[in-house]
């Protein structure tokens, strides 16, 4: 076994295809959208005897807070093989490898937040802490398209799990009924969605009523540098979409879907504040071009925390599909992710590895501002 450089992105893909769990973020492309904004790519293999086992790609993220690596939804371990000792020892081997290149590039810790379903997970990050705040979305919002949940299914199976997809009336019946009726409603008043011909256009439109939705919230978004250099890289792969919603020539709701490797996400949003629920119809013909596509999940994204639910779907009472706290980052969206019906997966929280005294600054300043937002 060695941890070696990755230099062919075929090979590099080809490998994330075939798990369980395969995140767009941990793509190649992703690093060539990091690269593009000045945050230079690390993608490391774990290799035995020439077959990869492993992948994991982070970037140098220069921020007030610390200059650290981060690594979003990584590494990627084979799952097409059962989890022995042999594979903690990789993870280890990894780790210093990664310590090594971080202090290289004068980092003052590592963040790293992989896509490992709780409540349990075969795997340890060494030397590591829980992270102040989360990196990504850890309680992700999800559509199994397929009768076959393919993120349920036993992990050494999931590759070879035969799809049988559902149909548009099954996801009718199992959204909320109130997100169903505003759906035909939307119809009704003559909303028109359309996927782009040319996302890297039309993201501009993206750009403008993004910027008003962040004024409107408060929140703190991605750079434009960032949506334009992930459009430019996934749309030249036909992974991007930019979806549009019109109502008598006005754009009322816009987005930026990913798919790549049989998964569709929603991943950047942006609205105007209208009574006609455009949003709403803007997801169901997402949804339906992800089922024409052969898709097998359609990932929602991050929502908050919520309380214990005996189902999600269907018409059960909204109250049972509220944020724990209002404070929440996703609280605002999650009534409205989790009406489409679907289930959640809980993932690991974000661990951190300081590498030098300066983290501990951090650590207090994220510590202070999370005591400060409340969740």
């Amino acid at each position: 076994m060695q941890i070696v450089s990755a230099t062919d992105p075929a090979a590099w893909d080809a490998f994330l295809s075939r798990q369980r769990f395969r995140p767009f973020l941990q793509s190649w492309a992703m690093g060539e959208v990091y690269r593009d904004i000045g945050q230079s790519p690390v993608r490391l293999l774990i290799e035995d005897k020439g077959i990869i086992q492993g992948i994991c790609f982070g970037h140098i993220v220069d921020a007030k807070r610390g200059r650290h690596l981060s690594v979003p939804y990584g590494p990627v371990v084979s799952d097409q093989r059962p989890a022995t000792s042999d594979q903690q020892t990789e993870l280890l081997s990894l780790m210093e490898e990664l310590k090594r290149i971080a202090r290289s590039k004068g980092c003052s810790f590592i963040r790293i937040s992989p896509i490992w379903p709780l409540p349990a997970t075969s795997y340890q990050l060494p030397a590591t802490i829980p992270s102040p705040l989360h990196l990504l979305a850890e309680q992700v919002w999800y559509l199994p398209l397929t009768k076959e949940d393919q993120w349920l299914s036993d992990k050494r199976q999931a590759s070879s799990v035969k799809c049988h997809p559902r149909t548009e009336e099954e996801f009718l019946m199992s959204m909320r009924k109130t997100t169903r009726n505003l759906i035909r409603r939307a119809e009704r008043d003559g909303v028109e969605v359309t996927a782009s011909s040319d996302p890297v256009a039309d993201l501009e439109t993206f750009i403008n009523l993004h910027d008003e939705t962040r004024k409107r919230h408060g929140f703190t978004p991605y750079s434009n540098a960032f949506f334009r250099a992930q459009v430019k890289h996934f749309a030249a792969n036909d992974e991007c979409t930019v979806y549009l919603a019109k109502h008598q020539g006005q754009i009322l709701a816009t987005s930026v879907h990913m798919h790549a490797f049989g998964e569709t996400s929603y991943h950047h949003g942006a609205s105007v504040q209208s009574k006609v629920p455009a949003s709403y119809l803007l997801q169901w013909r997402a949804i339906q071009d992800a089922l024409k596509r052969g898709d097998h999940i359609y990932n929602f994204w991050g929502i908050a925390p919520m309380g214990d639910r005996k189902s999600e779907v269907g018409d059960q009472e909204t109250k049972n599909q509220q944020p724990k706290t209002k404070n929440h980052p996703f609280a605002g969206v999650t009534l409205f992710k989790t009406g489409f019906g679907g289930t959640s997966l809980p993932l690991i929280h974000c661990r951190d590895l300081p590498l030098t005294p300066k983290y501990w600054l951090t650590y207090a300043f994220e510590t202070m501002r999370k005591w400060k937002r409340g969740f």
